[in-house]
């Protein structure tokens, strides 16, 4: 069986956006593209047909890849998301204690996750060990860089 993909409602609807875009409007550009180059003749020697042939395999791809992701999502139900412990989809702010500073993380699917935001997989290892835990709890995380320690501070939807 397939494994399921947590997603959040705004997930879920912007890769069901993209999914829309890519049938379409992209398919539609690059089917021109294709279409372009073959009038240009010989195509054994055609570097236009063959960039837009491997456009169309990678757009060809993308697409395949956002079906089967919402084949098994699964939407997370921000009314099940409680600040008691942390969920995926809880907001989730914690003291790093080896660095002395506080973090704020966002726990969410790994087909959402963007570090850059502080939007982590719960598939992470930060994010992991954060799932259950409760505002006090103390949590040792194993990164590449190192030990880790953080203490929960505070736990929203």
């Amino acid at each position: 069986m397939a494994k399921t993909v947590m997603l959040t409602a705004e997930g879920l609807k912007q890769l069901e956006e993209e999914l829309d875009l890519l049938k379409g409007e992209k398919r539609k550009e690059i089917a021109e593209k294709i279409k372009v180059a073959r009038s240009y003749g010989d195509l054994s020697e055609n570097s236009e047909y063959d960039d837009a042939k491997n456009e169309q395999a990678i757009l060809e791809a993308r697409i395949a890849t956002i079906e089967a992701t919402l084949k098994v999502a699964v939407v997370i139900d921000e009314n099940e998301i409680t600040d008691q412990a942390v969920h995926v989809g809880s907001l989730v702010k914690v003291e790093n204690i080896s660095m002395g500073r506080e973090q704020e993380f966002r726990i969410i699917g790994s087909n959402e996750s963007n570090p850059k935001e502080n939007k982590i997989s719960d598939e992470s290892p930060v994010g992991r060990a954060l799932l259950g835990k409760k505002v006090g709890d103390m949590v040792e995380v194993e990164v590449p860089a190192g030990l880790i320690t953080f203490k929960v501070l505070a736990v929203s939807k």
